[in-house]
């Protein structure tokens, strides 16, 4: 979900009273703070909470035994269900081909999924996906979206990208045995023995990239034996069987698939350890050559400009906090039924074809009768928690030793010193000449804490603001001291079911487009087990097409 994912659903927890929360952690957190802090101002002028999604909405369609009669009756011609990435895509294939007579209804205030977008004390800031990598020859919609918008341009017969859009050097750091490192693989100060690993491992992958073609979207490169062999175990075997035991190199690891894929190498399957680097650029180790890093494109608030120019057309058409409750095939068509949470009616939709852009554990609940493949591919996808936590800052904060602040910053620790995955600035892209007040965007990864994704959405949905504020602030604080006193705000966004984990045997549905059920057609990045823009928005634009 940091990165390019379609990645992440979940809403702000009614019942915590700031004044009282603060309050009541406030004397824990002056005891506790001091031992990472350089002054111990507390914390009392810190406000903020859980914010960016409407929990309570989709926790209707779970617990909601009796729903009313319909009392309105609509029509339309498309529907979808669902206004994510992928059903924005869908929407912007049916305008292209001339047709308009769609509806598309969303559960949230605004639509955009995973790559949605918010402001802390009115800076712009992302509240999930926040880059898209530039998009390769295998992604040839989201291409075409790019030189739609006048982001991808051929001059002088190449292709180039709009400068403003691409991520301003320097890009990323890793806080590494106390200083700041440029880039995320650790090598200051590391011996011969991790360079060695880094070096094998790198030889894997471009072994791997020789023996298969990979592509993204994931759907565009064969099964092959190799890659379903890979599908059957876990990365953490993977690597256990190739004797890659550096703990370095395994933290690196172990940080991509969180950071990609929502869990650790424990949890996602070789094929997605492998595909995460032979997809694009390879694997980079110190005096290895490999292919040269592709760009990437970033906004201070995210994927959301993406998804915020892919809504702006739809006006009228897109219909915002309505819960989709069931679709049906009926004689001349589909029916869906929709409670509207703003007018507290229930909505009976007919239309001809309907697109369900749902995460597919949604999608098994609602369509009646459902084909086994949904039931099959629904029962066996693991979804990932995210926590998002977005904390401005009134002034530049002190830096340790090494590279200048960059874009993503990391800091390496074990589980319990750092489990987060670090932080973006969200005024990077900014062309001030003096920095001053910005947003850090903290991201979270929960879908492999001990008692795995289960667990993981009990602590998003029990813990208060307050606990996960302190954990926040104590682990960015070991490279910045003066972060607690001079934070102001931290706005947190949950997602219980964020993503689809790549979970070992899950990839043998990544290689096909899901198929179509009568005049139901499905859409989303479940389909391809693994959350990032470039799926979503092919499947999408597929069914809409």
């Amino acid at each position: 979900m940091k990165k390019s994912g379609a990645v992440l659903r979940t809403k702000g927890w009614p019942g915590l009273q700031r004044r009282s929360v603060l309050s009541a952690g406030a004397a824990s957190l002056l005891g506790a703070c001091k031992p990472w802090l350089d002054a111990d101002p507390g914390s009392d002028h810190i406000t903020g909470g859980f914010t960016g999604i409407n929990e309570a909405r989709g926790h209707l369609l779970r617990d909601t035994k009796t729903w009313p009669a319909p009392a309105v009756q609509r029509k339309t011609r498309v529907l979808i269900a669902g206004g994510g990435v992928a059903g924005l895509a869908a929407a912007r294939a049916l305008r292209l081909r001339g047709m308009n007579d769609f509806a598309l209804l969303e559960l949230e205030d605004e639509a955009g999924g995973n790559s949605r977008g918010g402001s802390v004390a009115g800076v712009a800031c992302p509240l999930g996906a926040h880059y898209l990598p530039l998009p390769g020859d295998d992604a040839p919609e989201v291409q075409d979206l790019l030189e739609e918008w006048g982001l991808r341009q051929r001059v002088a017969g190449r292709w180039e990208y709009d400068e403003r859009a691409m991520c301003h050097s320097p890009q990323e750091r890793l806080f590494f045995n106390g200083a700041w490192q440029e880039g995320l693989l650790p090598v200051q100060g590391v011996g011969e023995e991790t360079l060695a690993q880094y070096r094998r491992f790198a030889a894997l992958v471009e072994a791997a990239r020789h023996d298969a073609r990979w592509s993204i979207p994931a759907f565009r490169s064969a099964q092959t034996p190799f890659k379903q062999t890979l599908a059957a175990i876990t990365f953490d075997t993977y690597l256990q069987q190739h004797e890659l035991t550096d703990v370095h190199l395994r933290w690196y690891l172990d940080y991509c698939c969180r950071d990609d894929y929502g869990a650790g190498l424990e949890s996602v399957s070789a094929w997605a350890g492998i595909h995460y680097f032979a997809s694009r650029h390879g694997f980079h180790a110190p005096g290895y050559e490999a292919a040269e890093r592709e760009g990437l494109l970033t906004w201070p608030e995210g994927n959301a400009w993406l998804t915020r120019r892919m809504a702006s057309p739809l006006a009228e058409r897109l219909h915002t906090g309505q819960i989709v409750l069931r679709v049906e095939q009926v004689k001349h068509g589909v029916e869906v039924d929709a409670f509207n949470t703003f007018t507290q009616q229930m909505e009976r939709w007919q239309a001809e074809q309907v697109i369900v852009a749902l995460p597919i554990s949604v999608a098994a609940r609602i369509v009646r009768n459902p084909p086994a493949f949904l039931m099959q591919t629904a029962a066996r996808t693991v979804q990932a928690p995210w926590l998002v936590a977005n904390i401005h800052i009134a002034r530049p904060l002190f830096d340790r030793p090494g590279p200048a602040p960059s874009w993503d910053n990391v800091i390496y620790g074990d589980a319990a010193s750092a489990p987060g995955l670090g932080y973006v600035d969200a005024m990077h892209q900014s062309l001030l000449p003096v920095p001053g007040a910005t947003v850090l965007t903290h991201y979270r990864a929960l879908g492999n804490v001990v008692g795995g994704p289960v667990k993981g959405r009990e602590q998003l949905l029990q813990r208060p603001w307050v606990q996960w504020r302190d954990d926040m602030l104590r682990e960015l604080s070991v490279a910045h001291p003066d972060l607690l006193r001079k934070t102001t705000r931290i706005d947190i966004t949950r997602y219980g079911h964020a993503m689809a984990i790549p979970v070992p045997d899950a990839q043998g549905r990544a290689a096909q487009v899901p198929p179509s059920f009568g005049r139901i057609r499905f859409a989303h990045s479940d389909w391809a087990s693994y959350s990032v823009f470039e799926e979503a928005f092919t499947l999408g634009h597929l069914a809409g097409s």
